[in-house]
């Protein structure tokens, strides 16, 4: 995963039997998880340390085994207290197969005893 200079997050990834689903197919929630893990982390990526209070996913087509997709995420909307995400994971050809929505709230007292490592 990466965050460009506009702060949109990228990865490219293949999922496999293990979080299979349906025959040939992923399980709907390991592409959830996907979706949570880049929404919140592209926040953190901003800075601000978040817990999810609320998830939307909308499951537009099947995400098929052994075939390279791409996730997407970025942030949409800050307040005081709430930081709002958007993700999607695309098939090969481009087409969003899953999408979704985070609502994050900053709670850096979750955190405390949680130390980054940064790449270099």
């Amino acid at each position: 995963m990466w965050v460009n200079d506009d702060g949109v997050m990228t990865s490219e990834f293949t999922l496999t039997n293990a979080q299979q689903g349906p025959p040939g197919y992923s399980h709907g929630g390991a592409s959830a998880a996907i979706l949570d893990e880049a929404m919140g982390l592209v926040v953190w990526a901003a800075g601000m340390k978040v817990a999810a209070v609320n998830l939307e996913i909308n499951y537009h087509k099947p995400l098929p085994l052994q075939q390279h997709l791409t996730l997407e995420a970025r942030i949409t909307e800050k307040d005081e207290r709430k930081v709002f995400s958007a993700g999607e994971i695309r098939l090969p050809d481009g087409t969003i197969a899953v999408s979704g929505r985070g609502i994050y709230v900053v709670a850096p007292q979750l955190f405390e005893k949680v130390g980054l490592i940064r790449a270099e």
